[in-house]
């Protein structure tokens, strides 16, 4: 019988849930807890089908939109950590549903950043990716036509706006750093006086996941982002990987989505997680790779995290 052949893995720290999706899947189990189920959720809670199909198994309902829900209904009914424009909340009441908001507080802050803007007579852009729904969620915040989206460096240098000394913008909490430090050094070279956040709006576990991965795809032959296609977050892990010289970088959303042949050869793996895909996960990738190779792993941190988001108020024990 063949020895195995050795493979270092190096896993990115940190890396998997952040606190925005922690707390979003938290309100859905004790949402089911409290009240049993059915509890329905408008759009995934978080991007991940592994958190999804746990969920639904424990009696939650995913629709993407509220007029799939039972008029009469008196199940809670919970909107995504991505965030809802606001005509959703406002549907939600006139039909007497009883709501959980699960946005998470970072795609919050970018809601109150654009609102205040619009107050203030701003024109507003933001930086994102179109049909994404925090996206969707953010531009829904205000009347038609007060946003204008900007997804590329080509988009900034191309926009004309009213009033080029009345201009502010946000961004999506989950893009590039990079791409997104490229959009604004635009916006700011073309408008000068252009209104950004106080503290950036990209969120701290997408800036934490990059950087790790920054320090760990150059050291590898090949890197794994566990996370699903539509999740923004982990996309751009994988594109960062490409761009700091990884030669193989994939995203897998199970150890059997893996097309073994491309990691043929391979002496080190490097494995990170986006910020809505479960440990467990990565374990289980981490045992398809040890059937098959003598691990020896190891960890690189880029930064600690210990932020925590307490629940909506209704879900609290201390609720009255």
């Amino acid at each position: 019988m063949n020895a195995k052949p050795n493979l270092k893995i190096v896993l990115c720290s940190p890396r998997g849930f952040c606190a925005g999706v922690v707390r979003a899947i938290d309100t859905v189990e004790r949402a089911l807890t409290l009240y049993g189920a059915p509890v329905y959720v408008r759009h995934e809670i978080v991007h991940n089908r592994y958190v999804v199909d746990s969920l639904r198994a424990k009696g939650a309902i995913f629709v993407e939109e509220l007029a799939e829900i039972p008029d009469n209904t008196k199940a809670p009914v919970v909107f995504s950590a991505h965030g809802v424009p606001k005509s959703v909340p406002a549907d939600a009441q006139k039909r007497n549903f009883f709501s959980l908001d699960a946005t998470c507080p970072l795609v919050t802050k970018v809601h109150r950043e654009a609102a205040i803007h619009f107050k203030r007579g701003r024109e507003i852009l933001l930086i994102g990716h179109s049909h994404h729904p925090e996206v969707v969620g953010t531009v829904g915040q205000l009347p038609a036509g007060a946003v204008t989206l900007i997804e590329t460096a080509e988009d900034a240098e191309a926009f004309t706006p009213k009033n080029s000394d009345n201009l502010a913008f946000v961004t999506q909490t989950t893009l590039s750093i990079d791409d997104t430090a490229e959009i604004v050094a635009v916006l700011k070279r073309r408008f000068p006086s252009i209104n950004g956040p106080h503290k950036e709006d990209i969120c701290y576990a997408t800036t934490n996941r990059q950087l790790a991965v920054k320090k760990v795809a150059p050291v590898v032959d090949a890197l794994i982002v566990v996370g699903a296609p539509n999740s923004s977050n982990s996309q751009r892990l994988r594109e960062v990987a490409e761009r700091e010289g990884c030669r193989v970088s994939v995203l897998a959303q199970r150890a059997a989505d893996l097309d073994w042949s491309i990691f043929e050869g391979i002496r080190s793996l490097g494995i990170t997680a986006g910020a809505s895909a479960p440990e467990v996960i990565v374990e289980e990738i981490m045992g398809a790779f040890a059937l098959r190779y003598e691990l020896e792993v190891e960890t690189v941190s880029a930064a600690e995290e210990n932020e925590f988001f307490p629940l909506p108020r209704s879900l609290r024990p201390d609720a009255a």
